[in-house]
């Protein structure tokens, strides 16, 4: 998606790998580490060579394969002339109306640069824009000095994207006097005083600021090609070799390193998790905290890293399996001039557990009637394509994963299953085939349409399923893609019930171009990255389509209000809703018999809840404060926001410790705005409350427990009820222990979305 916040782009790098911080592996082995340091380019940025032949060489692609082409002609250039300057400065914070007069005359050469192999022109708005982020953080701390007056009656626009570019410099500087002012405000708000406050920001421009001098011509070819990319649909991207690496990582789920997530902090590259029975973990020596000061390889010289940029450090990490890396840390308990300490790790294959499926066992309870219920996590539809082809039996694989997890799941004797997509974003499409094969017993799954019209029907051919009994799919607006095909289907099936909010809309197909492939060089072939492009688009068994609409739920849970900045219907390019033909399917039960009680249930319950009232109240908020585009700059104002929110933060925490007693967060005050930004905290702390989040109290899973829980309930009251709903009339709801795990055996490699 596209990068709007300000100063979204500036900070971008040190997000390039597994969020909040990047891993330190690799799933291409790189070329040996170099033992020099990176050289951060001054200005001007200038393109190279192999990025105006990728350039090119994606603009043949786009325009002749993509699901929807469009010709590279002036028409298209002004449209990504505006996804460029969206995509840099999409708050309008940096440029001024005067910048895009100078800017204007490339509005419709963009094109032209593309083709002819020309990047001059991208490239000298990527380099006002750096010049232009310089002074931005120059002019901010000129203005620390003086402080600020804050019994004046002035407002800061919060919210820019709608509003228009500075007219002139003296404009710019009104609006950074506001920006810094709130800067300020914020933090005198949360109780510090002028000298930590000068303190705080004076370190947070100039973090900012060393961000912008480290920008680099990928960073100004990523976000051109980007901009282009976007610009035909939303779902269409090009992946720079950094990124490239990183999607790789993120569809297998792993990598060779050394098992570390990092991330910058300050000047320096600190450890931020140690990734259970990788090299870091079994060596004892590395440590959450600890920063790493220099590196070397093998037995090569030591470089010393303090400063750079989080992506050039993750490269001297990464190499190939079974070779020697050596990190001179400073431990996380040490100070600045705190003894050192050398670690030597070999680097090993390393399994990205987090974001492969999990499961979990809930007891409901109701009266004197309990029930287990069990739940699926599952994050995203990954597969290791390149270990499968290569007969790896142990390759990773979503489908392989959730066959293994019902198995424990009828182990443990659960009554029900819940799969959870929630912010699942997609994956693997032959995933999603496969998996919802998992639940059903053979059939069509989803129709693809190619550009030329043709539609091919995939679906599970392996007859038995690895889980008959009652089942829920758990959705929210972050379910998207794959997860929306999988979703659909059971939904189309009645094989289960959906329950949530209604999903994103995305219903194109994508698939990866290895620029490097056709790359037309001789000897060793350049780094170009790829092409993540839609070549198709997919339609639910039943001819319609996700894609705008997305799933509706059978039961719907209150929407967050994101729907207005969030999803498919969102993008002014996403391609319309259409439908064609059905699959030829036949429907294995009838929910429509038992929904109506079930909705009347949940209704009846909600309205009892303590925690779901909770959590009406908590979205309620939420809405009225993401509505909030303009903010006063006036302290006694504030103050009394402040002490108006502080009250209805000190409510909600209360009525919550009421509902879950101690599994609170420890600090109320951590619940309130410190005025701090991501990594100015401690990362104790940070941590700490990454951590009572995911312990807090799932209002949305409990209550689709307590639906499924009633779904099974009056199943088991009602034989006729039960062969409507039950799949396939129950028949396979005895004989499910027996039949043989599905799922066992891999999905085909095939389009990754």
């Amino acid at each position: 998606m596209t990068l709007r916040p300000a100063l979204a782009l500036l900070i971008a790098f040190t997000l390039a790998g597994s969020a909040p911080g990047a891993l330190a592996g690799d799933a291409t082995a790189p070329a040996a580490a170099s033992t020099a340091a990176p050289k951060y380019a001054t200005l001007p940025l200038e393109p190279t060579a192999t990025e105006a032949d990728a350039a090119q060489l994606s603009a043949r692609f786009l325009t002749r394969f993509h699901y929807d082409a469009q010709p590279l002609d002036d028409a298209m250039s002004a449209r990504i002339y505006k996804k460029y300057l969206d995509q840099l400065d999409g708050e309008k914070v940096f440029f001024t109306q005067e910048d895009l007069a100078k800017f204007a005359p490339l509005k419709t050469r963009l094109d032209d640069a593309i083709w002819n192999k020309d990047l001059t022109g991208p490239f000298a708005i990527f380099n006002r824009y750096v010049q232009r982020a310089k002074e931005r953080m120059h002019f901010a701390l000129g203005l620390l000095p003086k402080g600020f007056d804050f019994t004046k009656d002035e407002s800061y626009i919060v919210d820019r994207e709608k509003a228009d570019w500075p007219k002139n410099q003296a404009e710019l500087d009104n609006l950074w006097r506001e920006r810094v002012k709130n800067d300020w405000l914020r933090l005198k708000l949360a109780g510090k005083d002028d000298a930590d406050i000068r303190k705080t920001l004076t370190k947070r421009y100039n973090t900012l600021l060393d961000r912008i001098k480290q920008l680099d011509g990928e960073d100004a070819f990523q976000s051109f090609m980007t901009a282009y990319a976007e610009t035909t649909d939303p779902h269409t991207d090009y992946l720079g070799p950094r990124l490239a690496e990183n999607f790789d990582i993120s569809m297998k789920l792993s990598l060779e390193g050394i098992g570390a997530v990092l991330q910058a902090r300050d000047e320096y590259t600190q450890i931020r998790e140690v990734v259970p029975g990788g090299p870091a973990a079994k060596s004892g020596k590395l440590h959450v905290g600890d920063r790493i000061v220099a590196i070397g390889q093998d037995n090569g010289p030591m470089v010393d890293v303090i400063g750079w940029r989080l992506d050039d450090v993750v490269a001297k990490i990464r190499g190939k399996k079974d070779t020697t890396v050596r990190l001179e840390i400073l431990p996380a308990d040490a100070g600045p001039d705190g003894k050192h300490e050398l670690i030597t790790l070999v680097r090993k294959k390393v399994v990205v557990e987090e974001q492969a499926a999990k499961s979990k066992v809930i007891d409901v309870k109701d009266g004197d009637v309990s029930r287990k219920i069990g739940v699926i996590e599952l994050p995203t539809f990954y597969a290791d394509f390149a270990a499968r082809a290569k007969g790896d039996p142990n390759y990773k694989s979503a489908t392989r994963d959730v066959a293994k997890l019902l198995t424990k799941l009828k182990a443990d004797g659960v009554q029900g299953v819940i799969v959870d997509l929630r912010n699942n974003g997609g994956g693997s499409l032959d995933e999603a085939n496969e998996l919802t094969g998992l639940f059903i017993d053979k059939g069509p799954v989803v129709q693809v349409r190619k550009a030329d019209g043709d539609v091919e029907v995939e679906g599970d051919d392996q007859p038995g399923l690895a889980w008959s009994g009652p089942m829920a799919v758990l959705v929210n607006r972050g379910t998207a893609s794959a997860s929306e095909i999988f979703s659909a289907a059971i939904q189309d099936y009645g094989r289960g019930l959906v329950i949530g909010e209604p999903t994103f809309g995305k219903g194109t197909v994508q698939n990866l171009v290895d620029l490097d492939r056709f790359a037309q060089t001789a000897g060793e072939k350049p780094q170009m990255g790829e092409l993540k492009m839609t070549i198709a688009e997919f339609f639910r068994i039943n001819g319609g389509s996700t894609q705008l609409k997305g799933v509706t739920p059978d039961i719907q849970y209150p929407k967050n209000g994101d729907e207005k900045d969030f999803g498919e219907s969102t993008y002014d390019n996403a391609l319309p809703w259409t439908q064609i033909p059905p699959a030829d399917y036949k429907p294995v039960a009838d929910l429509k018999a038992y929904l109506p009680q079930l909705m009347q249930m949940h209704d009846a319950r909600v309205a009892k809840s303590p925690a779901w009232k909770l959590m009406l109240d908590q979205l309620a908020q939420y809405k009225k404060m993401r509505d909030q585009t303009t903010i006063s700059l006036n302290y006694d104002k504030r103050l009394a926001e402040r002490k108006e929110l502080d009250k209805i933060q000190a409510d909600f925490l209360a009525r919550r410790k009421a509902i879950d007693g101690d599994a609170v967060p420890s600090n109320p005050d951590s619940t309130l705005d410190d005025g701090l930004n991501a990594n100015e905290r401690s990362l104790k702390s940070e941590l700490k409350a990454e951590k009572e989040a995911k312990e807090a109290k799932d209002v949305e899973l409990d209550e689709t427990a307590h639906i499924l829980f009633d779904a099974i309930g009056l199943i088991q009251s009602n034989p006729k009820l039960a062969a409507e709903v039950l799949p396939y009339g129950g028949k396979f709801s005895e004989a499910v222990a027996a039949a043989p795990a599905k799922g066992t055996a891999g999905a085909s490699p095939g389009t990754k979305q």
